[in-house]
């Protein structure tokens, strides 16, 4: 039994050195799915956590994005796995004594279903202004796409998206986006494509003159990738630097 634990071990490892070998970034990425009829009030508890964090100076940082279906996603650089081993919320906790507790218990209250997982940036397949690897810091709407597939089909998929990211750059596209892969604490392989805009508005426009830029042989590039993709699921959102967090820099 200790053998087959640890070849599995092994093979896990393994597993994760390869997918993570030429990633540029990881993130943690801490996920809420709200309840929509209490969202307001599930805000007004994470505003005063964040306070608190302040208060504390506690020595993590976040980015906040919500999805338009109450989705919050506190989102989180590492630089490895060791990171997650870390109590950053350890001295806050001890200082705070019953209130601390109490404010994941009013948590708790607004939403059904919440967990933790790892997204891994992808750079080699992100199509960005030449030095750019950020959205612009005014653009905080969102379009996702999530594009799932069979591990059998991954290198087609990677062959796919380069295509993609080739053409945009041929044609000139002026729709710039980033690519995030499945990482640890995920069932399934996905790519997730993310487009910013300054809104609702930017966005459509975005599509509609990217359609104008790429043409209608875009689908001849687009259907080598639909080929091998399980399936498809498209999100709206924004970003939420009013909930983002970073502690103090040190004087």
């Amino acid at each position: 039994m200790k053998t087959i634990k640890n070849t599995f071990s092994l093979a896990l490892i393994l597993c994760l050195t390869v997918s993570f070998s030429y990633a540029q970034q990881m993130f943690r990425v801490h996920q809420d799915n709200v309840r929509p009829s209490s969202h307001q009030e599930y805000e007004a508890v994470a505003k005063k956590f964040r306070e608190a964090c302040i208060e504390h100076n506690i020595d993590v940082s976040w980015a906040t994005a919500m999805s338009s279906d109450f989705g919050y996603f506190y989102i989180s650089p590492i630089e490895n796995f060791a990171e997650l081993d870390g109590q950053p919320f350890a001295e806050m906790a001890k200082a705070m004594g019953d209130e601390f507790s109490n404010m994941f218990k009013e948590f708790d209250k607004h939403y059904d279903s919440h967990g933790t997982y790892i997204l891994v940036k992808d750079s080699e397949l992100s199509y960005m202004p030449e030095g750019e690897e950020n959205a612009p810091q005014d653009d905080n709407y969102r379009d996702w796409y999530y594009m799932y597939y069979a591990p059998e089909n991954a290198k087609n998929m990677h062959e796919g998206m380069m295509a993609v990211k080739t053409m945009f750059k041929e044609k000139g596209s002026k729709v710039y986006y980033r690519v995030y892969r499945d990482g640890f604490g995920h069932m399934e392989h996905f790519y997730l494509v993310s487009v910013a805009s300054k809104d609702e508005v930017d966005s459509a426009q975005k599509t509609v003159e990217n359609r104008e830029t790429l043409g209608p042989d875009r689908w001849d590039v687009f259907n080598k990738l639909l080929k091998y993709t399980s399936r498809t699921e498209s999100y709206t959102g924004r970003m939420r630097p009013d909930m983002d967090y970073a502690p103090k820099a040190s004087e």
